[in-house]
């Protein structure tokens, strides 16, 4: 479904961008959403996974891709993603693999993000210091850090340098534990949730750090959120499309949770999309459509964590605490 670009390779929505290993420069794809792939050759693949991420994962920022590429020719391809995805793909031959790769690589590439938002300063007074629900929001995020689920399993921090680290929280906005999403309904169609790139131990400020999500324009791709005026807002987490998905599906469902741990026995999505994306969203909702309950469900999010569905966020965590492990399984 792809044809070549000749032109301006910044106009293009996918580049391979082959990188050398030992001096990788960026590309810079300047305000364009272009999905850059970054494509190595290592002679061996590291081992265990911790050491393969922890050698592929800085290559991300160095190459200011989307996704990494690792070739070890005669073994095979790994992937890695921003989410800290990281999983192989095998063949007998070069062509066959070439075939496994363009599988898994297509669909995320072609994938609709929708992560644009719109404030509209509609709120209603009574709520610009936030309700009981944004308070439930707060302290849930706190439970989360004493749970000790965030961060995710392998940390940025373990796997940059302090350089690259200031970089790319400069880059992708991430402070503190920001991995991760609450969220709890506050109506028939509005929710509260936890902003991106926050700590989610520190969710102190309606209206910047939690955000009442009150719409979705589908035709432009953005998340419409209502906020008091006189405040400046951060943007809400990318995973909102989902939640809006489930909460419009579900009107049982009262608060979902959403971290890079994982539950054994789970069903989980087939293909890792990309955060904030369409294709996500509705992937996760098709399995939580299909969970034995939908109001009280936990799905995988294949190598990257679960989403859990509950009356309220406390009923969630006390749920998960006992079954939850942090390493989440690369398959």
């Amino acid at each position: 479904g792809f044809v070549r670009s000749d032109g301006d390779p910044r106009r293009a929505s996918l580049v391979i961008s082959l990188v050398d290993l030992e001096a990788p420069k960026p590309f810079r794809r300047g305000s364009r959403g272009t999905y850059v792939v970054a494509l190595f050759e290592r002679a061996e693949h590291p081992e265990p996974i911790e050491e393969s991420l922890k050698a592929d994962y800085p290559m991300l920022l160095r190459a200011l891709a989307n996704i990494v590429l690792d070739y070890v020719p005669g073994k095979g391809a790994w992937f890695t993603t921003m989410e800290r995805g990281h999983y192989g793909v095998h063949a007998d031959t070069d062509e066959e693999l070439a075939r496994k790769v363009v599988e898994r690589l297509v669909p995320l590439a072609s994938s609709r993000l929708v992560i644009d938002n719109e404030f509209r300063t509609d709120l209603e007074p009574e709520l610009w210091d936030g309700d009981e629900i944004t308070e439930s929001i707060r302290e849930a995020g706190v439970r989360l850090g004493k749970l000790n689920l965030l961060p995710n399993p392998f940390p940025i921090e373990d796997l940059l340098s302090e350089r690259e680290l200031r970089h790319v929280k400069r880059l992708y906005g991430i402070g503190g534990l920001s991995y991760g999403n609450l969220s709890a309904r506050k109506d028939e169609r509005r929710f509260w949730m936890s902003a991106s790139g926050v700590d989610k131990t520190k969710l102190e400020v309606p209206g910047r750090d939690i955000l009442l999500v009150s719409g979705y324009d589908a035709e432009r791709g953005r998340m419409i959120l209502s906020v008091p005026p006189g405040i400046e807002p951060r943007r809400v987490s990318v995973d909102a499309i989902e939640h809006w998905m489930i909460y419009q599906e579900h009107p049982g469902v009262g608060a979902i949770v959403h971290v890079h741990a994982w539950v054994d026995g789970i069903e989980a999505t087939d293909v890792n999309y990309p955060c904030g994306t369409e294709e996500l969203a509705r992937s996760v909702a098709e399995l939580v459509r299909r969970a034995p309950d939908p109001d009280h469900a936990i799905v995988g999010l294949r190598n990257h964590g679960i989403t859990v569905t509950g009356p309220n966020l406390e009923e969630i965590l006390d749920r998960i605490e006992p079954r939850v492990r942090r390493e989440v399984p690369m398959t």
